[in-house]
């Protein structure tokens, strides 16, 4: 273990602080949906900026694939053909941008987003899942996941009034495919390095523990409290992109 701690560049309390957060963020998305990238990133980019933002998307997909495989029953198929149509444009755009804009930029416009969303969400009627809106969210979050690997909420909030099995599942597959072609983008774009691989890898048994945790909340939240749950993270995933951005988070 000392020579992995070394290799990532990290102390023990700094290792230890990643682990314990990414355990943190996949106890959560594992029971809402999102979440992992909202909670874990902060703290990775406490200890080793560096690895950002190819290592999160990295230690996000067994996240994905868990989510999407333990409810698997309950997938929409035609979300996963339809938000990835419409994540290839976001996913490039998300890396172009990450070049053009200023960080201050792009949290403000990201983070701005998100928030409108959510505002939006509580006070009118559901967004119609179809293919439009599928290809919309799956830009958006391709934008999103590939610029700031915060790429949840779109999807999250299109799917917020279905039943919790449906919602965690769809999201997990869309997740593992969006995570996917946003981490071939920033390869492409030559932004991961051995690093990045190292320090996902290394809070895979974080991911899985916070996985495995999170099957004993599924009950209570699918009794009402997913949606609150949603739209609480959602909010904060917009302010954190922001704060992120202006250097105060």
């Amino acid at each position: 273990m000392d020579a992995l701690v070394d290799a990532l560049g990290v102390s023990w309390l700094g290792f230890a602080t990643a682990f314990g957060v990414v355990f943190l963020g996949a106890l959560v998305q594992g029971s809402i949906g999102f979440g992992l990238n909202l909670i874990a990133v902060p703290a990775i980019a406490a200890v080793r900026p560096e690895a950002l933002p190819a290592a999160s998307i990295i230690l996000a997909l067994p996240m994905t694939f868990g989510s999407a495989f333990r409810e698997r029953e309950h997938i929409d198929r035609d979300a996963i053909l339809w938000s990835t149509l419409g994540r290839l444009p976001g996913v490039a755009l998300g890396a172009w941008i990450v070049v053009v804009l200023t960080a201050e930029e792009l949290a403000t416009m990201i983070g701005g987003m998100v928030v409108f969303a959510v505002a939006m969400s509580l006070v009118t009627s559901r967004i119609a899942i179809g293919r439009g809106s599928q290809a919309a969210a799956g830009f958006l979050g391709g934008l999103m996941g590939t610029s700031s690997s915060i790429g949840g909420p779109p999807m999250a909030l299109l799917y917020q009034h279905e039943p919790g099995g449906k919602m965690r599942a769809t999201l997990g597959a869309t997740f593992l495919v969006g995570s996917g072609l946003s981490l071939l983008a920033l390869i492409t774009a030559g932004e991961v390095r051995a690093l990045h691989f190292q320090f996902g890898l290394a809070m895979v048994p974080a991911v899985l523990g916070g996985l495995f945790a999170s099957r004993f909340f599924h009950g209570w939240l699918d009794r009402g409290w997913l949606r609150p749950g949603v739209l609480a993270f959602a909010a904060t995933a917009g302010m954190v992109v922001i704060l992120r951005g202006v250097g105060v988070v």
